[in-house]
């Protein structure tokens, strides 16, 4: 059973979201602060025990004592596990910086919590399916070549002319499938239903983010990129070198 961290000062909000995953199969752990969520996720990397583990995280953006960025950012210095934020409208700057600082999704507040439901299956498919959770046959390697980008999909990992590259779930899925189909500049909204599998909704700023993070970690200029370009006005492509 996969498990899930909700973390909201508002022990109603916490409460109803619960509900919802407990419905659809989850576990569920409650957090009130980032303090409590932050002291939830070492306590669970220290054990290292899979009935501890902690799948994903939703985590609010505005609470008292540590906020949602800040204990977001300390999670990313030890685990890469999937991160929603829970956001008011006014917050689009925040959602941003979440996005930059290693956060996954985001859902505005209010929202339908059968959406939050759908966006949680998405993304914990997505990091057993990418992270490491799942042991990889060695003899069935699928590697793709373009230019100094190497991607083995079995193994799930990426190297830039011999040097291996860190990459989250996300940032690895929206890597192979515009490798996959290089030569070929795919929108915002096609990018995310293809990797989230699900309907865009407002993707612009989260596909952008995550593009700008895999230029940082796989061009020697992020600035004039090899690889990963934008066609102004259309969309994203992986150059077929």
């Amino acid at each position: 059973m996969y498990k899930v961290l909700i973390c909201d000062d508002d022990k109603d909000i916490v409460e109803a979201i619960a509900i919802y995953l407990e419905t659809a199969g989850y576990s569920v752990v409650k957090a009130y602060d980032g303090f409590e969520a932050l002291d939830i996720m070492k306590t669970q990397a220290d054990q290292g025990d899979d009935a501890s583990k902690i799948h994903l995280v939703i985590i609010d953006i505005m609470m008292p004592n540590m906020d949602g960025i800040m204990a977001t950012r300390k999670i990313r210095e030890f685990s890469q596990v999937p991160i929603i934020f829970l956001t008011a409208k006014s917050e689009d700057a925040d959602k941003i910086l979440g996005l930059d600082i290693g956060a996954d999704d985001y859902v505005t507040k209010p929202f339908n919590p059968l959406e939050l439901v759908a966006r949680v299956k998405s993304q914990i498919r997505r990091y057993t399916q990418l992270g490491a959770i799942n042991e990889v046959d060695s003899n069935d390697d699928k590697v793709i070549v373009n230019g100094g980008l190497v991607i083995n999909d079995s193994a799930k990992s990426v190297s830039i002319d011999g040097d291996e590259v860190k990459l989250t779930p996300i940032e690895y899925s929206i890597l192979l499938f515009l490798t996959e189909n290089s030569g070929r500049v795919y929108n915002t909204s096609q990018i995310y239903e293809a990797v989230w599998d699900e309907d865009a909704i407002a993707s612009d700023n989260i596909i952008a983010v995550h593009i700008r993070h895999i230029r940082e970690k796989i061009e020697i200029n992020p600035k004039e990129p090899r690889y990963l370009k934008v066609v102004w006005g259309q969309g994203y492509k992986v150059e077929k070198l």
